[in-house]
């Protein structure tokens, strides 16, 4: 938003804090649209040999007026709708046509996405550990073919649930489907749940602080000279993808 203009010192004042929340989502959401776009043009130009203007007065210019955006028009062509997209631009030679598809297919197509949700899954009746384990194989069931379900202990009682998707609302759904379906099961064996965290889109930088966690967990439990319990037989174990850890105490 603009706040002043300084005519005689060509100042323009801006201020970011005042432009609401949805402007800034689909400027954000531009800006990132014909980054990827000058992208794609600048590579084509360098491999073709061509300065970065002609090829956009070749094939963005044209791409921009019948779409609207020049991003849309090359996320038509993963479809292979590339000929009836590229009509517009009848100047445009075999090779140029060529190695613009080909970097579009290759920088454009979609990445999976990763989605995530934190639980803590407790059962301190006679069942323990197993009703856990059963509530747990019951939610990962909920898991389709283009959205699996992974599970995995951090400490307990924190259990990780993950699926790698290239549809988000697709990961979001299964994952609540899940949990709703552990949630089902752990009540009928006696136990709680509670959800620290709901299914989300995680980020690089999220799952890097998660492994670090686990890494710092597993060596402050791992065993040490002289911590060996008589009492207590602790083993770690995995079923279905599912990481497990648990104690069978011996009647004194």
């Amino acid at each position: 938003m603009v706040l002043r203009v300084d005519k005689e010192k060509g100042y323009i004042d801006l201020s970011k804090r005042r432009v609401s929340a949805e402007d800034v989502a689909k400027c954000e959401e531009r800006y990132n649209k014909a980054k990827a776009v000058h992208r794609v043009m600048r590579h084509v130009a360098d491999r073709q040999g061509k300065r970065l203007e002609e090829l956009y007065e070749m094939v963005g210019w044209p791409l921009y007026r019948k779409y609207g955006h020049a991003y849309d028009a090359l996320k038509l062509c993963l479809s292979g709708d590339d000929d009836d997209v590229l009509q517009v631009c009848p100047n445009i030679e075999s090779a140029t046509k060529n190695c613009l598809l080909d970097f579009v297919k290759k920088k454009l197509s979609p990445q999976p996405i990763k989605v995530r949700a934190d639980l803590e899954v407790t059962c301190f009746s006679y069942s323990g550990i197993n009703a856990i384990r059963e509530a747990l194989i019951h939610g990962q069931r909920e898991c389709v073919d283009v959205c699996p379900i992974q599970i995995r202990l951090i400490a307990p009682p924190m259990y990780v649930l993950t699926t790698m998707t290239l549809d988000k609302e697709l990961g979001i759904q299964t994952l609540t489907l899940a949990i709703s379906a552990i949630t089902e099961k752990i009540l009928e064996r006696g136990g709680k749940i509670d959800i620290k965290m709901s299914p989300k889109v995680v980020s690089a930088r999220e799952e890097t602080e998660l492994q670090i966690m686990m890494d710092r967990l597993a060596q402050e439990n791992a065993e040490q000279d002289g911590d060996e319990d008589e009492d207590a037989d602790c083993r770690h174990g995995v079923q279905n993808g599912i990481n497990f850890q648990w104690c069978d105490l011996h009647s004194s």
